[in-house]
Formats: structure tokens, sequence, C-alpha cells
């Protein structure tokens, strides 16, 4: 008999086909979005899941569901994942890196040339009806071209941000990490490690592409905008929480910073309502990697996963990998 498997969102017919030739699948292409009492629910009797960032994979769901062997995420990301929890009950998590390395990083530099150039603003500007006449100063924003490129988070994201900035458009491109890169890539990305205080200050355009973990919440609050430079902008792609929304939004009020673009927030798909009330921001739903290609890439290794290690016994992207491999394919 083949294992039953949960498709706990949406996703492509063809990736369901693929699937539904080694496992009973149980899917939701309505793309319901269940509360944990529910998704607990679903999940009884299945071996494996495919997950998206929206269903969290807690100690509560793994007691409740003894049968539950991997979660696929069909993300780079995995803080919907207690992986503490699921590495005690012997549940794998996999994730999907890689294949929107660079559909990313050019989401990134979009969001980046769309807040320092104002372009949402003054878009809504022109569609308001108020453009009557050039003036000197309509709009006038902030250089790319030869300005410094901060990067908060130098993984394989920030490293396509970087070389984009630093061979593309001429930027000083300097970094923070907990651990500096080896030579080669830095030299690679034409980028220099500093101080998180030294990049706060010395960055024009300051993009963050670290992982949200409980350590990284509220990365940038009140103290880290203070010390930005009220001409910067700042750029999230990461995870939100990592900004402290409300902060942000006073201090794009307050004119601590000068603008901000945003692809990701805190309790999302909520937006903190301050941000919706000031003009210096750019916002994006969460769709840095929304290609169509790369979301088939993300959706197939999530697939791939969940066969490589139900079928053949051992995962492609393991994230807990002190698990065993199984020893043989669930029948």
């Amino acid at each position: 008999m083949k294992p039953s498997i949960l498709v706990a969102r949406a996703v492509f017919p063809e990736v369901l086909d693929k699937l539904a030739q080694h496992f009973q699948v149980t899917s939701n292409q309505n793309d319901e979005l269940w509360m944990p009492a529910q998704l607990i629910e679903k999940m009884q009797g299945m071996q494996g899941a495919f997950t998206t960032g929206s269903e969290r994979i807690s100690a509560e769901l793994l007691a409740a569901c003894p049968d539950l062997k991997i979660c696929a995420n069909m993300a780079v990301g995995f803080n919907n994942f207690d992986l503490d929890a699921m590495s005690a009950a012997g549940v794998l998590g996999t994730n999907s890196p890689d294949v929107l390395t660079d559909t990313t990083a050019d989401f990134g530099f979009a969001l980046l040339l769309a807040t320092a150039r104002r372009l949402s603003e003054s878009e809504h500007f022109l569609r308001a009806g108020h453009w009557s006449r050039w003036r000197y100063d309509m709009f006038a924003g902030a250089e790319v071209h030869g300005s410094t490129l901060g990067i908060l988070g130098m993984g394989r994201i920030g490293q396509g941000i970087a070389k984009r900035g630093a061979h593309g458009f001429g930027m000083n491109v300097i970094y923070h990490n907990r651990s500096h890169l080896d030579a080669a890539t830095e030299a690679a990305c034409r980028a220099r490690w500093v101080s998180k205080s030294e990049l706060l200050a010395s960055s024009d355009h300051l993009v963050l592409v670290l992982p949200y973990s409980a350590q990284a919440h509220h990365t940038i609050g009140v103290a880290e905008l203070a010390q930005m430079k009220c001409t910067a902008t700042l750029v999230n792609i990461a995870r939100g929480g990592i900004v402290d929304d409300a902060a942000l939004a006073a201090a794009l009020r307050q004119g601590v910073i000068a603008a901000a673009g945003l692809d990701v927030f805190e309790g999302e798909p909520a937006v903190h309502p301050d941000l919706l009330t000031v003009s210096n921001v750019v916002l994006t739903p969460h769709i840095a990697s929304a290609t169509q290609s790369t979301r088939r890439a993300m959706a197939q290794l999530a697939a791939d996963n969940l066969i490589a290690y139900l079928v053949h016994g051992k995962a492609l992207t393991p994230l807990n990998c002190k698990l065993p491999a199984t020893t043989a394919s669930i029948k």
C-alpha cells in the first residue's frame, strides 16, 4: 500500500500528478487556510506532508500525529518548523534552497531600486491625477549607482544581491554576518565585512537577508533605525519579525530614515496598519520568489524530498540531519 501524504496548500497540478505516482495524496486545491486544530485533523494517518510557511509544525501537532515521518517545505525558510520537537519525534524537515536564489536576489534588487527611486509613491501620485507639471525636486530619490550597499545576512541570496550591486551598479558593498565569508567569496562579491554598528551607520541602502529565529526577532528596531543615515533606505526580503514594523512606521513618518521596501511582515498576511498610512514605503505581498519557473522548481523539490525520503530512504535537502535515513521504503 502506498504511503499517505497531505498537500496542505494548493499547488501546481503536475506536482500532484507526480506525487500520486508514489503516494495516496490528500490535497487542498481549494487552498483553505486551516487553523492548527484543523491541520492536526487533516494530518491524521499521514506519513508525509507537503507544507508551506503557513503550516506550523509544532510539538502539539507532532504528538497528535504519530505516523508522520517527514514535512517538506515549499520554501527556503523554515521558521514554521519546530525542528527540535521534530527531531525528538523522529520527523524529518526539508526545505527548498538554491532553486530560488537568483530570482529572490533579482526581486530584492528590484525592491531596492523601487524604494530608492520612489516608484510606488510617484505612481500613486500620478494615478490620483495630481501630476500637472514638472518640478525640479519632484520625487527626487536616492542614487543607487556608486552608493554603499549594506547586507545583513550574507548567505546565497545576500551574495546574489551583493554581486548585482557591485558588478551592475558599481556599489561599495559591505556586509555583516556572525562569521566572515572566505576570501574568494568576498572577492567574487566585492564585499567587505564590517561590524553591525558600522553596517547600520554606513549603508545608503541596507538589505536584510538573514533567516528568522528567536534570536533574530526585531533585529532592526528603534535603536538600530536611529543608527542609520536619515537618507538611507531599508529593504526586508528575509522574514517578518526581523524588523519591528511599528518602530519602522514611526521612523519613516518622522524622517529617521528616508524610505523602506518590505516584502515580508510581522503576522503576515496582516500588515501593521501604521505602515499603510506612510507614503515612503513600498509594500509587496511576500512575492520575492514569485516567478512561474521558480515556484515550480520549489514545488518540485518539495515533492522530490517526499519521494526521496519515503520511497528511497534519504531526503535531498534535510534540515535536521541527525535523524537516521529510513532503512526501507514505507509500503
